[in-house]
């Protein structure tokens, strides 16, 4: 771990700073930033073409004064780097293992927004010393297009065509033009449209604007980075129950992902509240989110 106040510019306030890991004998460049003192808690943002820590903004804001909020970018996102690797659920545990492992002394909260949700709690059951407890915000369990119904030799095929030079740069660059994006916040991230505004579609898209930037992005949309393929075997995360659970139910999310996140309220153990949100609540409503897990926490 190596303090590096000028590394990337800070995103939440805090102090930023680069975790270097090995991964295949490779070293990846891990940004994440720290506020705040007093107990651990660490943000984990959704999967997704603009993930990045920015996103836990506003939570760390309004969590800081009591914690001591560690908010990351996922290798492959934000300003961690972005290698060509094939990017998959083990690459990802095993990521999340080592940056537990090494960052924080002490047993550490786990606030999970959207797809980290599966990688908080497969957490939590290989390594239940080192979490406390652990918070879902709207969690997610399947890829745009696995939950659209999309094949899997059609995804695989889109997955291989991204990870392509040329063809798949293009791709790419049209997945990330502010009107595609602006269209899928406006789809299922975000409920009042008049917060996508201009400059934040703008810092959206440069967040996407990295060397390598497809290949991770790619493998979240075509489901590689699912860690459960069906509505049974989300349910088995939670059975037994490896630590305090809480989930956060965005109202407004999704059929498809709302039935899966009711389901997962309903088992013995699991606390509960509901936000008048969709899959981005976290950044959208964030003190609504905060004050729903305050009690929790």
């Amino acid at each position: 771990m190596t303090n590096i106040t000028d590394f990337k510019e800070a995103k939440i306030g805090g102090t930023v700073q680069e975790y270097l890991w090995n991964y295949d004998n490779q070293a990846i460049a891990v940004a994440y930033e720290t506020r705040g003192q007093g107990m651990p808690l660490l943000l984990l943002p959704a999967f997704s073409t603009v993930s990045s820590r920015d996103e836990m903004r506003g939570m760390a804001e309004r969590l800081y004064d009591r914690f001591e909020v560690v908010a990351l970018d996922w290798p492959g996102f934000g300003d961690s780097d972005r290698p060509g690797v094939q990017y998959g659920p083990e690459f990802y545990h095993q990521f999340l293992a080592d940056f537990v492992r090494s960052i924080f002394a002490r047993p550490v909260t786990i606030v999970a927004a959207g797809h980290g949700a599966g990688y908080a709690m497969k957490l939590g059951k290989t390594h239940p010393q080192r979490v406390s407890k652990v918070v879902l915000v709207a969690p997610t369990w399947l890829g745009p297009l696995r939950i659209m119904g999309v094949p899997e030799p059609v995804r695989d095929f889109v997955r291989e065509t991204v990870r392509t030079p040329g063809l798949g740069e293009f791709l790419y660059d049209l997945n990330t033009h502010p009107a595609f994006l602006e269209f899928m916040y406006k789809q299922h991230v975000f409920v009042d449209p008049a917060k996508l505004t201009t400059e934040f579609i703008a810092q959206k898209r440069d967040s996407t604007q990295h060397p390598g930037g497809r290949f991770a992005p790619v493998a979240f949309v075509t489901g590689a980075l699912d860690l459960a393929g069906d509505r049974e075997a989300v349910l088995a995360q939670f059975q037994p129950l490896p630590v305090p659970v809480k989930v956060i139910i965005g109202t407004l999310a999704p059929s498809g992902s709302l039935s899966v996140m009711e389901a997962v309220a309903q088992l013995s153990g699991v606390k509960s509240a509901r936000v008048a949100g969709s899959l981005g609540m976290h950044e959208e409503y964030a003190e609504a989110v905060v004050e729903a897990i305050g009690d929790f926490l």
